[in-house]
């Protein structure tokens, strides 16, 4: 890992994924979590504000970066969280719980730099009970052509300084393709924000 991966992509991503704009997509889907909770990616803890303390029983809060995961457990800390979160530091195509064991798996701007994301939403799929729920809001392919092309010219470029970010991965068919059913999808381009980054979608899925 170089000095900029270690020192300088932790911090970027936290601030690029807490802003206002992505902070509003976090509220349309964590707060409705319930039982045991899976987070893919917790990163810093910046979805920890919308969980509800009634309805989630349990957070394990998977996240590869321990450096992420100090930042994290400070926030656990503040908001007196501290003892229903279990920090995991794991990558989320090797998810340490066991077969039918979660509720809801939380999955919010994370998919889009996973390596392996077919991986991930196989072990999505192995960790849910029966009747257990996806909450999505991701970035990604916009279905504008023109930005679309701009997005696979840049691509190239972004990835490397945006921690691994793809800008033209498309979730919905990411998640069909990996065996769920899509329940509700929206889609929207973010305001104030570059339309190659800002084209983002939110919904749930179930296994099909």
């Amino acid at each position: 890992m170089g000095l900029w991966e270690k020192y300088v992509v932790p911090p970027l991503v936290s601030c690029a994924c807490s802003t206002k704009p992505i902070m509003k997509q976090r509220a349309k889907v964590v707060p409705r979590a319930r039982g045991k909770v899976l987070e893919l990616g917790c990163g810093s803890g910046t979805n920890f504000d919308y969980y509800s303390q009634q309805d989630v029983e349990r957070l394990y809060a998977l996240e590869p970066s321990g450096g992420m995961i100090k930042r994290a457990q400070k926030k656990a800390e503040a908001l007196g969280w501290r003892d229903r979160i279990e920090f995991m530091e794991a990558g989320a195509e090797a998810v340490p719980l066991e077969d039918n064991s979660i509720d809801t798996v939380i999955i919010t701007f994370v998919l889009c730099t996973i390596p392996d994301w077919e991986g991930a939403l196989s072990e999505a799929r192995r960790v849910l009970k029966p009747g257990g729920e996806v909450l999505f809001s991701e970035h990604g392919l916009a279905p504008d052509e023109g930005i679309a092309k701009w997005q696979r010219r840049i691509e190239p470029v972004w990835k490397p300084l945006a921690g691994g970010c793809h800008l033209t991965r498309d979730t919905g068919q990411m998640l069909t393709g990996a065996g769920f059913a899509l329940e509700g999808m929206e889609t929207m381009y973010l305001p104030k924000t570059p339309k190659i980054a800002g084209f983002v979608c939110w919904g749930a899925a179930r296994v099909a």
